[in-house]
């Protein structure tokens, strides 16, 4: 009988390949370091082959390795070929998204809801964290794209929107200014400093928060002041008018893995379409 090699499997396996290692694989294809072993070891008794060579940490193909992922690559494009050709261009495939949290809480579910009513099968991963945590994942594989902030004057901005002060109003004349911030690295906490800094005025960091729920919620418990965009905006939050120095610009930005398929490149039209629209 002939052996029926799971295309999941193969599909594992050229990732940890393709990243150069276990973690950075299931960081990829979210599966555990564990099952991706497994699945590994799986795949090596289906062949009767042992498709890597362990060095301490390191893994490096054997020659059964080296042989069978030419073959895995040749075998999923034709696979993914024949379902694209069979569901007459639906998407039903995994798509990593990533974006800030400015952005989650705004509008991701109009993207994503825009993005279902053409491919309802496909399967999305939603990443929130930090740009920088987002271009590093970028970089690494991990995500097919993200919606982000950059400086003012970055060359794939898409549209740039004033920072301006949020917290009460009691709070801009103190002495020293009380800070509400995210943790670093953090594009707009950054500015706050720089521009308090600037300007000669002492200031402390009253609340450092991952989150922004709970900057919004150090806001309005009065706990200290801070600096974002209108996105930061809710029924209970106004710029502050004066009082404090001038912010600078950012850019909103869209970061895309080179060499998309036509339903990841769809969404990342649909995520730039949305960042233009943003008042």
């Amino acid at each position: 009988m002939p052996i029926n090699l799971p295309t999941n499997l193969l599909r594992n396996f050229v990732a940890i390949v393709e990243t150069g290692s276990m973690l950075s694989a299931s960081n990829q294809v979210y599966v555990t370091q564990s099952a991706l072993s497994l699945q590994i070891k799986r795949l090596e008794d289906m062949v009767q082959q042992a498709l890597f060579i362990r060095d301490g940490r390191r893994l490096q193909l054997s020659e059964a390795g080296e042989i069978l992922l030419d073959y895995a690559r040749r075998l999923l494009a034709l696979h993914d070929e024949a379902v694209l050709a069979v569901t007459s261009g639906a998407y039903a495939g995994s798509i990593r998204v990533g974006t800030i949290q400015d952005f989650a809480d705004t509008i991701l579910s109009t993207l994503l809801g825009q993005f279902a009513s053409l491919h309802p099968e496909a399967q999305i991963y939603a990443k929130v964290a930090g740009t920088v945590e987002l271009q590093a994942m970028l970089e690494r594989d991990q995500i097919d794209l993200f919606i982000g902030y950059a400086a003012a004057d970055d060359p794939g901005a898409l549209h740039i929107a004033p920072m301006a002060w949020y917290g009460h109003p009691d709070l801009a004349g103190l002495e020293t200014v009380p800070l509400a911030v995210l943790e670093k690295p953090c594009r707009f906490r950054e500015a706050a400093i720089a521009s308090l800094e600037a300007a000669g005025r002492s200031y402390r960091i009253a609340v450092e928060t991952p989150n922004l729920s709970s900057l919004r919620a150090a806001l309005e418990a009065g706990l200290g002041i801070t600096c974002r965009t209108s996105l930061f905006l809710n029924s209970e939050t106004s710029p502050l008018e004066a009082g404090l120095p001038a912010l600078p610009q950012v850019a909103m930005i869209v970061g895309r893995r080179r060499g998309l398929d036509r339903a990841p490149a769809k969404l990342a039209e649909l995520a730039i379409n949305a960042v233009r629209r943003i008042d």
